[in-house]
């Protein structure tokens, strides 16, 4: 080959791969830069005065004195819209109407509770989200929008679609109290909501107030579930993988049967998750009873651990392998018996590569959904305490950004709950990976020394 053609070759190569390292950052990034801006807003974001108010009467925290000057401020700028609907009513009940102008009233009001909370007058609801108003800014603004403007399609042709026209609610009560509200309230929310910006870190360590829909609080039971699923499934998988990586490479030959097991080992690894979750389902809970007839966190790590096993297992042989044969000679030279090679040198050798898969798979047992589905997660519920592992199943992140999809009410009212659910799992994964960078750098460092 003509040294051109082949200078032409490697510059043909390094471009190619130049340009599919841009294109994985590239598709990288696509995917992690909508989830880190929506879940920052779960941390960072305005909260409005009905915020403060929740977590003052509910939670006991704040400034009660700040609270209560603001509270004021807010119920004089709110007072102009309670006067303007108690007129029109007052109307209504002149006239004797009670058709379609009380049903546009019924759902006025209904679209200013969900801004500003219960009117006066009205009989204390039970839930939190019935007590209080818009707890964050940029929900206020778009149910601002949903009471300033209606929605209708209009119509082209008899085979197209209705294109959707805001229409001013406004021109439905023209001529009566409540016409100068829509202008009063686009033009004074801020007065009424008194938005301040807000660090809420406590998203990590609170517990959601209503265990079903995370609409007040934080996302303490989900996180604390999947810090039992990763070091529960560690604590099965690790020792049980390293004893068959010592096994596999020290004392198994190459027979037949060796080369099955480790053809199974390798099948194993290649199986979807899902059947995993099957299996834990089938054979731990319907067969062994570990839990009784129920779903527990035990269970789950039962089933994680045959997930990451297989992985376990090749990471450790590898690093075994790795560790130079003249260490193991000048052991056995010296009188010391085999195992005592293992433990003493082979071991110590192989440590980095060993803690390194170790923490891989425990940050990959963090983020499987489909193994616990079955065995071991709940949609919503309560922390589980150490002492209910054995017979509880626990919320875990990575269902619970799932579940919520399908089983909440108010699906657009939490989105930033799910973002910042991801986002912790995310965070939760690298700092895993990170820390097995770090402790195999240094590991290998004092190995050198």
């Amino acid at each position: 080959m003509r040294l051109s053609t082949r200078k032409i070759l490697d510059k043909a190569f390094s471009g190619a791969g130049v340009f599919s390292l841009l294109l994985m950052c590239g598709a990288l990034g696509m995917i992690l830069v909508p989830v880190i801006l929506g879940g920052l807003e779960a941390f960072i974001f305005k909260g409005t005065i009905e915020r403060r108010q929740y977590f003052l009467n509910e939670r006991n925290r704040g400034d009660a004195e700040k609270i209560g000057k603001e509270l004021a401020e807010a119920e004089e700028a709110r007072q102009p819209v309670y006067e303007m609907i108690e007129a029109y009513e007052q109307e209504l009940n002149r006239e004797m109407k009670w058709g379609e102008e009380r049903q546009r009233l019924k759902k006025l009001k209904k679209k200013i509770r969900k801004l500003l909370g219960p009117l006066p007058g009205e009989k204390d609801p039970v839930t939190p989200r019935q007590r209080y108003g818009d707890t964050r800014w940029d929900r206020a603004q778009v149910h601002l929008d949903e009471l300033l403007y209606k929605t209708e399609y209009k119509f082209s042709g008899s085979k197209k679609m209705g294109k959707p026209v805001k229409v001013p609610r406004k021109k439905e009560f023209k001529g009566t109290p409540v016409e100068p509200l829509f202008g009063y309230m686009k033009k004074n929310l801020d007065a009424m909501l008194q938005p301040q910006w807000t660090f809420y870190w406590r998203f990590l360590t609170d517990n959601p107030e209503n265990q079903s829909q995370y609409l007040f609080g934080g996302i303490w039971p989900s996180l604390l579930g999947t810090l039992y699923f990763g070091i529960g499934t560690i604590l099965i998988a690790g020792p049980i993988g390293v004893i068959s990586a010592i096994y596999l490479t020290e004392y198994a030959g190459q027979g037949r049967f060796i080369s099955f097991l480790r053809m199974c080992i390798s099948t194993l690894a290649g199986v979807p998750s899902i059947v995993f979750g099957l299996f834990g389902l089938i054979f731990f809970i319907n067969s062994l009873h570990v839990s009784g007839d129920n779903a527990s966190v035990f269970v789950g790590c039962l089933t994680l651990s045959l997930v990451v096993l297989p992985t376990v297992i090749r990471a450790s042989e590898e690093a075994i392998r790795a560790v130079p044969h003249s260490y193991k000679a000048a052991a056995l030279s010296l009188g010391a018996s085999r195992w005592k090679t293992i433990v003493r040198v082979t071991l110590p050798a192989a440590l980095p590569g060993i803690i390194t898969s170790t923490i891989i798979s425990m940050g990959r047992a963090a983020g499987e959904t489909a193994p616990i589905m079955f065995t071991a997660a709940v949609a919503m519920g309560a922390p589980v305490s150490m002492t209910d592992i054995f017979s509880q199943p626990t919320p875990a992140l990575s269902y619970n950004i799932y579940a919520m999809i399908n089983s909440t009410t108010y699906l657009e009212e939490v989105r930033h709950v799910q973002y910042g659910m991801a986002l912790t799992l995310i965070a939760l994964v690298l700092l895993l990976n990170l820390t097995g960078i770090i402790l195999r750098a240094r590991l290998s460092s004092k190995l050198r020394n």
